[in-house]
């Protein structure tokens, strides 16, 4: 059965990958999230990436 669900992806950068172009890390997970999502049947999917925020300096985003 296909879900007709919209589902959000979320990816966020690792601070290791802080200082390159889209990060290795972001790219891995884009992968690793677009194929869970297509396993389960989640058709109708979006990115959502903060490749210049990592957890660690969150605090000044707002």
């Amino acid at each position: 059965m296909i879900l007709n669900r919209h589902t959000a992806l979320y990816c966020r950068l690792s601070k290791d990958d802080a200082n390159y172009g889209e990060s290795t890390s972001i790219k891995t997970q884009k992968l690793i999230l677009e194929q869970y999502a297509l396993d389960h049947k989640y058709y109708k999917y979006e990115f959502y990436v903060d490749d210049g925020y990592s957890g660690v300096n969150f605090a000044g985003v707002r």
